[in-house]
């Protein structure tokens, strides 16, 4: 008898699809793509309308010929591929791929692998969104238009093998420009004055009020210690008394449940996941994981998605949730609506939620590794808490006039405490490294015109800080706020621009090399509109519109290709091979020796080249000594370019390891310490594992 093919991406969506929809359904996995543009060729036919030039992706013909098989005997063929234009084109190569086009295609989209969403979709289908198919193609095609003719141009002029892009070229300029403010900032002193003050009677202890200014409102700005002492002087002298005294309450809403965006940045904050492991684990909570008794089951809706809207149903689910955990206090009158205002949001999905609140993940700990459970954790508390009462924090505020001989001073003194916890009860969101806490302050009872008396005075020396690196949480927020890429993109082109050794990961922050100062700072001068802010996000708008139907993508690619395709004839004569001046001369010819790159990193050569081909390496010493023979560490290149360490002693000592030696010794045992791929210093002797030490 007959069956229904059912096709989606991976085998894990296959297997808990199966167990909901019976034995009338055969489902298949086509493990992602099947065709794309090829490898060593354009793909693309510019004369025709920018035609492209698919082919079946190596390793697929067996798994497009099962399918063919498959779907020659079915009653019908449905498409389950994702919601997103992604799985929209993944469908649609599909049918063009194995030739469906002549069995009854059905379209099917949900948002949650549980039995009442597969059965819905089931119910309505629909036939396949060109306008999304082609806001997809327009995507590939554009970034492979910019890939393949900018690449080449840093291959030759720089090194070979590297790679430029449209969104991951802007995304290493955003962490260049961040670096150059950095080494640009000149720190500037300032002083702060805390003073420690009490209630008349002895029984009371201090608490601390700061410096606002002078009593009318004026700034006082404290430059150096002598204008610090100079105040302090004349503030030991003065009549302190409490010039107001505010109390209020306020209402701290919590924050929506996730986005791609937020959860890629709360998974970072909160659990030190970066944003291509986030992706991946959530895709595995996605697809559905067995839970014993229970079966497979998707345990969150999907995770690619700028939307904060949540379902009815699921909103009355976590509602009845919270009234029975914690009670109907720890409930607000009406279900909480959020609107997330994102540069560029596309398709009404639903936020990241889990397909089921009820089920608590202390419930199925035991059914999920350590990372799947803490994720799926903070997804649930996340979800739960956003339906949540508000919290009431109670503020004091309190104004203190300080009287001195010839000026009057204010100082203020705060301190909150939560009145009703609500939200806070089950979760609070993480903050960013340059981010400031709330300073914590506990006041007795004061009254307007009560005297105080000083205890002491605290100045303080400050300076100026510059703004800080971006971690992928920073990085993700700045791309979403400046609407560049969408979500489907953030986690691969931050591992990308790692990967090509533009930007290293230190300390959890993001550093740029001197390959991606290099890179960048060419293609800023040469092709200033591809790596520009405003003109890449006017792009992601434009496919935002090919995907609404408001606009045609061969005329929008025109329109594009045109004028880059004479930026690239230009800067393809008027951009040198690089070449950085030495002090060094070449032994073999007296000429100038110049650094250049190569695939192995980069190497000393001279400028006679190619009449004159001497050329060396370039070591770079560590500054740490061999555990092994005590000679000095090495950077040093596999023959796959891939970094490593070594002793300079090779090949009489053969130490070596992948992790960067750090100068200061293990504090357990004294052995050598590295940095690992998550930030962390590990030892390479005993177990230790903690923060790394700064290097700077």
């Amino acid at each position: 008898m007959s069956k229904n093919l059912v096709i989606v991406e991976s085998p894990a969506k296959a297997k808990t699809l199966t167990q909901f929809l019976g034995k009338d359904y055969a489902v298949k996995a086509s493990l992602g793509h099947v065709r794309d543009l090829p490898e060593k060729e354009l793909g693309i036919d510019i004369e025709n309308d920018f035609s492209p030039k698919y082919i079946v992706l190596s390793g697929k013909k067996k798994v497009l010929k099962e399918i063919k098989d498959g779907a020659k005997e079915a009653k019908a063929v449905y498409l389950a591929t994702d919601p997103d234009r992604e799985g929209e084109a993944i469908s649609w190569h599909l049918v063009q791929a194995a030739g469906l086009s002549k069995a009854p295609l059905k379209r099917v989209i949900f948002h949650e692998i549980t039995k009442e969403a597969i059965t819905d979709a089931f119910k309505h289908p629909r036939s396949i969104d060109s306008r999304l198919v082609d806001a997809q193609q327009a995507r590939r095609i554009l970034d492979r238009l910019v890939g393949y003719k900018l690449s080449p141009l840093l291959w030759k002029r720089v090194r070979p093998g590297l790679s430029a892009g449209r969104v991951q070229s802007v995304a290493v300029k955003l962490i260049v420009d961040r670096e150059n403010e950095i080494l640009g900032f000149v720190p500037e002193e300032y002083w702060s004055i805390d003073a420690e003050l009490a209630k008349k009677d002895k029984k009371s202890q201090g608490f601390r009020a700061g410096l606002m200014g002078l009593a009318n409102g004026n700034k006082i700005e404290l430059k150096n210690k002598e204008q610090s002492d100079k105040l302090v002087a004349e503030l030991e002298q003065a009549n302190y008394a409490v010039a107001q005294v505010q109390q209020k309450r306020t209402a701290r809403q919590p924050a929506p449940p996730f986005i791609t965006s937020t959860l890629q940045q709360e998974a970072w904050r909160k659990l030190r996941l970066s944003a291509k492991q986030t992706m991946a684990i959530a895709q595995q909570l996605y697809e559905g994981l067995p839970l014993g008794k229970e079966g497979h089951a998707g345990l969150i809706t999907y995770m690619r998605t700028d939307s904060t809207t949540v379902s009815s149903s699921a909103l009355a689910e976590t509602r009845s949730y919270i009234e029975d955990k914690y009670g109907k206090e720890y409930l607000p009158a009406a279900p909480r609506r959020f609107v997330k205002k994102v540069k560029g949001a596309q398709e009404a999905h639903e936020a990241i939620r889990p397909t089921s609140v009820r089920r608590e993940p202390a419930r199925i700990k035991s059914f999920l590794t350590h990372e799947q459970f803490k994720l799926y954790n903070l997804i649930w508390q996340r979800m739960v808490a956003s339906q949540m009462a508000a919290a009431e924090i109670d503020t004091t505020i309190v104004d203190i006039e300080a009287k001195a001989q010839k000026e009057s001073y204010l100082f203020r003194a705060t301190s909150s405490t939560i009145a009703f916890p609500g939200f806070l009860t089950l979760y609070q969101e993480g903050r960013d490294d340059d981010e400031n806490g709330e300073r914590k302050n506990s006041l007795p009872k004061l009254t307007k015109g009560e005297l105080l008396q000083l205890l002491g005075l605290y100045p303080e020396q400050h300076f100026t800080q510059p703004p800080p690196r971006y971690t992928e949480a920073t990085l993700v927020k700045a791309l979403e706020e400046k609407g560049i890429g969408r979500p489907s993109t953030y986690a691969p082109i931050i591992s990308l621009i790692q990967e090509r050794g533009y930007v290293d990961r230190r300390n959890g922050k993001l550093q740029p090399t001197e390959l991606g100062f290099v890179v960048s700072k060419l293609l800023s001068e040469h092709f200033a509109s591809i790596v520009n802010v405003d003109f890449t996000a006017q792009m992601e708008e434009k496919l935002d519109k090919i995907a609404a139907g408001r606009l045609k993508w061969a005329p929008m690619l025109k329109q594009f290709y045109q004028p880059f395709e004479k930026t690239i004839t230009k800067a393809t004569k008027a951009i040198p091979k690089f070449a950085e001046p030495t002090d060094e001369v070449c032994e073999k010819c007296g000429k100038p020796m110049v650094i250049k790159w190569g695939r192995m990193g980069k190497f000393m050569s001279c400028s006679g080249f190619p009449e004159c081909k001497n050329a060396r390496s370039i070591v770079v010493n560590l500054g740490v000594s061999c555990p092994k023979c005590k000679s000095d560490l090495v950077e040093r290149r596999s023959k796959k370019g891939r970094v490593f360490y070594g002793c300079s002693g090779y090949p009489k000592c053969n130490f070596a390891l992948w992790d960067k030696p750090l100068k200061k010794s293990c504090p357990q045992c004294g052995g050598l310490l590295t940095l690992s791929k998550r930030g962390n210093a590990k030892c390479s002797q005993c177990s230790y594992e903690g923060e790394a030490p700064s290097e700077e």
